[in-house]
């Protein structure tokens, strides 16, 4: 009599974990220049700095295991820690969400500072994946102005990729202050990546709208001079900004002994014109 086949369980495939990626869409952000970035960074790094942190594609890809980032504008640090704190309220907020225009409209015209910091954080994910071209952009007085956007059926709440992003950031110690303030404490070992606003091209391609007062030429050359602080104090650094004429002025003549300039292509599809938008030059300024 033949032997009975042994009895197997059906093995189950475990379900892998998401691979963090950007929660917040951010003009000029670095998705489609990771793979440049990436081949130009240093093995060996300390602490990871980013004063500038947008939507933090560079932060996301490389996954460093000590990170201090920061930036200027305090609704979206406070996005940051709540994504990294208080992730079970603020998916359950965001789930409460819909998208339709008389609805955002409403969201938009709420006042951030009478809303606790996870529903705050949770209005600012909404607007951002809901309004026009996931621009974030405020008027003088600091208020949100980005128009609804049209969409087939956006994601509102990424669950599963919001816990990856909240994993990641616990590594992180978040600062909402001046990039001075944020790379206050890097030394010798670090590695910061500077993606400040960018010098602007024409007169009418200036977007610095992120906070109130932008951030114009006289910012432009404090951070070209902070990159000669930095370097004496043996922090590495990779800038980004413009392909211009202008933006490579500010670094070509820093006192810097192992300064370069590279230049490298990305897409740009913030434009009025169809025709404005494609590929563009953009400048790395680095010291190693």
């Amino acid at each position: 009599m033949p032997a009975l086949a042994r009895a197997t369980r059906p093995v189950r495939a475990r379900p892998q974990r998401a691979v963090p990626r950007p929660f917040m869409k951010w003009v000029g952000g670095k998705t489609q220049l990771l793979e440049q970035l990436v081949s130009r960074m240093p093995e060996d790094i300390g602490t990871y700095y980013e004063p500038f942190i947008g939507g933090g594609a560079l932060f996301f890809a490389l996954k460093p295991e000590k990170a201090v980032l920061g930036d200027y504008n305090s609704e979206l640090i406070g996005t940051y820690q709540a994504v990294r704190d208080r992730l079970p309220e603020l998916v359950e907020i965001l789930e409460g969400h819909y998208y339709e225009k008389n609805y955002f409209y409403s969201v938009r015209s709420m006042d951030p500072s009478t809303l606790s910091p996870t529903q705050a954080a949770a209005r600012t994910i909404y607007l951002n994946r809901t309004g026009f071209n996931g621009l974030y952009r405020v008027n003088s007085k600091g208020q949100f102005n980005v128009p609804f956007g049209r969409y087939s059926n956006p994601l509102i709440c990424d669950h599963r990729n919001l816990e990856a992003c909240s994993s990641l950031l616990h590594r992180a110690d978040l600062r909402q202050g001046s990039y001075e303030h944020v790379l206050a404490s890097a030394q010798s070992g670090d590695f910061t990546y500077l993606d400040p606003p960018y010098v602007p091209l024409s007169k009418t391609s200036n977007f610095t709208g992120y906070i109130p007062g932008g951030f114009g030429a006289e910012d432009q050359e404090k951070l070209a001079q902070l990159l000669v602080d930095l370097d004496r104090r043996g922090v590495r650094f990779m800038l980004s900004n413009a392909g211009s004429d202008a933006s490579r002025a500010l670094y070509k003549d820093l006192p810097i002994k192992s300064l370069r300039i590279e230049t490298v292509q990305a897409r740009r599809s913030v434009n009025s014109r169809t025709s404005g938008r494609g590929k563009v030059d953009e400048i790395l300024v680095l010291n190693y």
